[in-house]
């Protein structure tokens, strides 16, 4: 006759299956981040014949991956607050992940809103600007905190990676 397990022992893996889905959630969305940051946004521009086309393909598809950033970070934090307040990292999970959304919604909702209105409002490409041209110069900026603000986004999906998947490290449930 077995022993069933105690509450404590089976405690550490009853919240498996959502640490699991965080885990492939945040390694789906960042994988895509990383892929449309190293493949399509520097093939658009060795490929595409104009700068201004590249651009235009880049400002298509980037939001795609900063709202995808927002549903991935509210949902796998939604999925770790159910975890234990014990769970290894819960804290740091939560606001990473929280951070992922926060970093997307800026990117996309007030940087991606600027370029957006900035763009309309040259009337040309940025190209045909002067380089000291206020509007070449401010795109240059809002261009880079837009980077800025997926690199940071990137950067916390490996922190809450790297937390959840210690959670499923039998070392760390052994020690929990």
């Amino acid at each position: 006759m077995t022993t069933p397990p105690l509450a404590g022992d089976r405690a550490p893996m009853a919240h498996a299956g959502s640490t699991l889905a965080t885990i492939v959630l945040l390694a789906a969305w960042l994988g895509a981040a990383i892929y449309f940051s190293t493949a399509v946004a520097q093939a658009a521009f060795r490929v595409l014949p104009t700068r201004a086309l590249a651009g235009a393909l880049v400002g298509r598809t980037l939001p795609v991956i900063f709202v995808a950033g927002i549903v991935v970070g509210v949902l796998t934090a939604a999925l770790t607050m159910r975890e234990p307040a014990a769970a290894w990292g819960r804290a740091v999970r939560i606001a990473a992940e929280l951070g992922i959304a926060l970093f997307c919604a800026i990117g996309q909702g007030v940087i991606g809103t600027r370029i957006e209105r900035l763009r309309a409002s040259i009337g040309t490409t940025l190209d045909a600007l002067p380089p000291g041209d206020p509007a070449r110069v401010t795109f240059g900026r809002l261009h880079g905190l837009s980077v800025l603000t997926l690199a940071l986004a990137m950067l916390l999906a490996i922190v809450a990676l790297v937390a959840a998947s210690r959670v499923l490290a039998p070392s760390t449930v052994a020690r929990s």
